[in-house]
């Protein structure tokens, strides 16, 4: 009994393109800024990259698909800003909404504390903000090479940019970045006396 072309092609999509969901999202919430928009972003670029799939040259799609997801960002950006001739700037966080209803009494563990978690929950949340000042341009390719682990070449593919441009880029935002937490830094620190 063979098997129908479409449901080998379905399959064959699904092995390699959801193993990286989580990275188209992440681009994706990085470029939009917001949960659901950057969802339905995903969703587009994941249709699209299905019906272009046949096309595909190489074992490793990751590069392929989030060069996809970027576009798919930017057209919708575009789109946006159409609608509205504004941006928002606002930085979206995403929540960590968890009811975790446990026990009173806890046995010790090796785990992070409470309050460990809730310093490492403070931290993030500053990078976030961090990041979300950044250009466009040298957010993408920080999130890309520090939160993707993509090599310079793959993030030159996605963002169709030179090599050595990619390296700048990502020099530049490194010390964007730095100085950005420097400031959010020493403003919680005003703030906090």
């Amino acid at each position: 009994m063979s098997m129908d072309p479409g449901t080998a092609a379905l399959r064959d999509f699904e092995r390699q393109a959801l193993a990286h969901m989580d990275a188209a999202y992440n681009l994706a919430f990085w470029l939009v800024r917001e949960r659901a928009d950057a969802e339905d972003v995903v969703q587009d670029a994941y249709l699209r990259a299905f019906r272009a799939f046949a096309t595909v040259t190489g074992d490793d799609i990751k590069p392929w698909l989030l060069t996809i997801v970027r576009n798919v960002a930017y057209r919708w950006l575009s789109v946006r800003k159409r609608r509205t001739n504004v941006i928002p700037l606002d930085s979206v966080l995403p929540n960590a909404d968890r009811d975790e209803a446990g026990p009173v009494f806890e046995i010790a563990s090796d785990a992070p504390s409470a309050e460990d978690m809730l310093l490492g929950r403070a931290d993030q949340a500053l990078v976030h903000r961090a990041l979300d000042r950044l250009p466009p341009a040298f957010r993408e390719t920080i999130i890309l090479r520090e939160m993707e682990e993509l090599s310079y070449r793959d993030i030159a593919r996605i963002t169709e940019a030179p090599i050595g441009t990619v390296m700048s880029r990502l020099a530049r935002a490194r010390d964007q970045l730095k100085e950005e937490l420097t400031e959010l830094i020493a403003k919680e620190t005003r703030n906090a006396l």
